[in-house]
């Protein structure tokens, strides 16, 4: 009989539901921002995004000096301070009126984004032993995808107000959301920090021993190339669907909720069936090579005719993206967290964060240099990708390993 899944210390319950409505207001914030910073504003489109382009490149500096806190404080404090933060920016949004408040309010929103991303992985891997990590990662992602979906869905029932109040009420009920996922998180406990070097209270120099295990780094690398896959969704997706193949625009949003409804629901049960045939890295193995089976299923679309069976022919592709995304995410943050030594494990994860970062910012231009050439050769090259990334995950997962069986050897 299947043992429930238990956290340590009150964490079973107050993990997800800090996970869960920190989901809903990070889904109200997605289609929100420029909306309401236009709205507030003068300010073109152009600059607008710019400035918040900037906030977030600002940011990107953080996750290595976070992962150092993590290792000496532990995670779930700076958890909580990332919510607070994203809090602070929300509430500093009410203020903006013109460049220079919109640029603070958006850096200040930023920075608690990457703080909390920086050190949630690190609270979640502590819950569990080896074995229970890939289902934490499976259960939160499930509670992630369908928070998230959520909050889009309300925003945008909100958006189709067009009046400021709502907009400013939806930021307030931003503000509130992450207020309310951190006195959660005040629930969850964290283990006491190991002394990883041998003297008590005081930890390792995480970023020297990260920048010196090439196996860890490599995993960063072929991770950026699986997220490729995943950022493709949401970018290329509307683009290539209503203009590539004429289809209609409300067949984009039946997709993607499509692929929501679906990785929110079954993303535990394929992690625990994967898990009984194959390791973590032949689980991103078989997702690489569903997402590149999902490219070349979707070049294929612009043989179709157009109406009800090139929307049908798409939908049945979305399942294919949406089993590579189930296949993929646990599996790859387990590993990552398994293969991150423990008195350094805030540094390594907060570095892993830099293969999505990487991903967000390098697949719209990607997409839209390739598909300026040609429309379906944004799909070829990113599917190549990633076959090219299911190839070296399976002998750098080996090399993961025995790095850390030698590491655990000259430890005992």
């Amino acid at each position: 009989m299947r043992q429930p899944m238990r956290g340590r210390d009150g964490a079973a319950w107050a993990i997800p539901a800090a996970l869960g409505v920190d989901a809903v207001g990070s889904g109200l914030y997605l289609p929100l921002s420029m909306v309401y910073f236009l709205s507030a504003t003068d300010l073109s489109e152009a600059r607008v995004g710019l400035l918040m382009t900037a906030a977030s490149a600002c940011a990107l500096l953080l996750p290595l000096l976070v992962g150092r806190v993590v290792d000496r404080i532990g995670p779930r404090p700076v958890v909580i301070a990332g919510q607070l933060l994203q809090a602070g920016g929300f509430l500093l949004y009410l203020a903006v009126d013109g460049p220079a408040s919109l640029f603070a309010a958006a850096l200040v929103e930023s920075a608690g984004l990457r703080v909390y991303w920086s050190s949630v992985f690190a609270l979640i891997a502590e819950q569990g032993d080896d074995r229970a990590r890939d289902q934490w990662f499976a259960r939160t992602a499930m509670i992630r995808t369908a928070g998230t979906g959520a909050g889009t869905v309300l925003a945008g029932l909100l958006l189709g107000l067009a009046s400021q109040n709502a907009y400013r009420g939806m930021i307030l009920a931003n503000a509130l959301s992450f207020l309310l996922a951190a006195a959660l998180a005040l629930f969850v406990r964290s283990r006491p920090r190991p002394a990883a070097d041998g003297v008590a209270g005081k930890p390792a120099d995480g970023v020297r021993h990260l920048l010196g295990n090439r196996a860890y780094l490599s995993l960063i690398g072929v991770n950026v190339l699986f997220n490729i896959c995943t950022v493709l969704l949401a970018v290329a997706t509307p683009v290539y669907v209503v203009r590539g193949l004429d289809a209609p625009g409300w067949a984009v949003g039946a997709f993607l909720t499509l692929t929501t409804a679906v990785v929110a629901t079954s993303t535990a049960a394929v992690t625990r069936g994967i898990r009984r045939r194959t390791s973590r890295g032949g689980a991103m193995a078989w997702g690489g090579v569903a997402w590149a089976a999902w490219c070349g299923a979707i070049a294929l679309a612009v043989l179709l005719p157009r109406g009800l069976v090139l929307v049908g022919y798409l939908a049945l592709v979305m399942l294919l993206w949406a089993a590579a995304e189930m296949l993929h995410g646990p599996a790859s943050n387990a590993l990552s967290a398994d293969a991150a030594p423990e008195g350094a494990r805030g540094t390594y994860l907060a570095a892993f964060q830099y293969s999505f970062a990487a991903a967000d910012m390098v697949t719209p231009g990607l997409f839209g240099l390739l598909y300026g050439v040609e429309r379906v050769l944004p799909w070829v090259v990113i599917g190549l990708l990633a076959l090219v990334a299911s190839a070296a995950i399976r002998p750098l997962e080996r090399r993961l390993t025995a790095g850390r069986a030698a590491a655990g050897a000259a430890g005992a």
